[in-house]
Order: structure tokens, then C-alpha cells, then sequence
């Protein structure tokens, strides 16, 4: 049977398009910086990192010293050199680690929440995403269990951000806070429910 010619309409229409459209590349997630603080009314640790997807790369680090003058001298240090951090690395979002509550030295826990609640000011003040962690939060996203020491966490913040240089304990502990955060803004920015509940 002869197959019949198609219509000059038919032969000048443009071919359907197909009903299933090639897959787009997935969006590349854009880097963010990541400020990280360990607040202290003696020594107060900060740590910057880049975070892009899974991965995690050092910036900087430091601690502010405030041993000298009065207990209202001493934040305002604090008060003034987290502004100083935060105004010359310019963070997208900042983390800080929660004050550990002892309740055999009441004066001491007093004294150590005052120097969050200015560090917490510091960060306020910027307008930026803002997240706390406790202490054994920051211990099992780093070191995969919350009763790792200082020891094990800075052997692993130094292996994760391939640390070359040392830095203070403190530097150190905000670092892993900053990591800490990093890996949960991951998990969630990925569609994992994991941490939501218990974090």
C-alpha cells in the first residue's frame, strides 16, 4: 500500500518536542562561610572555615584574650574582638558552643555564661543565621562520640581541615564547633532528616 504524501502544513511544522526533557546538572552549592566561637571569660576561641557541599576548608583562627581589668572590662574586650573577627572575615552564619552548666562551682558557670551572652550579643547584632551546639553534640559530629577529649578533637579538626600549624586550644575548639555546624547545615541542606530531632 502507498504510503500518502504529508501535507506541506505537516511537512513545514516544526517536530514535537519530546514529553521527557534531558536532565539538568544539579546546582553546585555555593560556599559559605562558617564562623565558629567558643566563648570563655578568660580566652575566647574563634575558628572561619568555607564550606561547600561535604567539603571543608581553614580559613582562620584565634583567641581574644580578656585576663586584664575588671569582670565588665573583660567582656567588653570580648564584646569588641568578636565585633573586630566578624567585621574583617566577613561570615555568612555563625555557631557557637553552648556553656557547660557546673553545678558544683555555681560562680564559675555565672561567670562563663556572661561571656556567651556577649559573644551571643556579637553575633546578634550581624543579622546572620545563628545555631548553638552543646559540647557533645560538637564531640560526636567531629569524632563520631560525645565523650572524645580535647585531645582526640583537635587530632581530628586537624585532620579534617589539614592543619599545618598549631593552634591555641581554644582556636581549636571553635574550629570544631564551626564543623560541627557545617556538617548538620549538610545533612538538612541535602534533604536528611538526620540530627533535626536530637540536634
Amino acid at each position: 500500500m502507498a504510503r500518502r504524501l504529508k501535507s506541506l502544513d505537516e511537512l513545514r511544522r516544526p517536530p514535537a518536542k519530546a514529553l521527557v526533557e534531558p536532565r539538568k546538572p544539579a546546582a553546585r552549592a555555593q560556599p559559605v562561610r562558617i564562623l565558629g566561637i567558643d566563648p570563655g571569660s578568660r580566652y575566647t576561641g574563634w575558628g572561619l572555615l568555607e564550606s561547600q557541599g561535604q567539603r571543608s576548608q581553614f580559613l582562620a583562627a584565634g583567641r581574644i584574650v580578656s585576663t586584664q581589668g575588671s569582670m565588665l572590662e573583660r567582656l567588653l574586650t570580648v564584646f569588641d574582638g568578636l565585633c573586630a573577627v566578624i567585621a574583617e572575615h566577613c561570615p555568612d552564619e555563625i555557631a557557637l558552643e553552648e556553656t557547660f552548666v557546673n553545678r558544683s562551682n555555681a560562680q564559675s558557670a555565672l561567670v562563663l555564661g556572661q561571656a556567651r551572652g556577649v559573644a551571643m550579643l556579637a553575633a546578634a547584632r550581624t543579622g546572620l543565621p545563628f545555631a548553638e551546639y552543646a559540647a557533645a553534640q560538637v564531640k560526636l559530629a567531629i569524632a563520631g562520640h560525645g565523650r572524645a577529649d580535647k585531645q582526640q578533637i583537635a587530632q581530628m579538626v586537624k585532620l579534617l581541615l589539614k592543619l599545618q600549624a598549631a593552634h591555641s586550644e581554644d582556636a581549636t575548639d571553635a574550629l570544631a564547633v564551626a564543623l560541627c555546624h557545617a556538617h548538620v547545615r549538610g545533612t538538612i541542606t541535602q534533604g536528611h532528616p538526620a540530627l533535626k530531632g536530637s540536634w
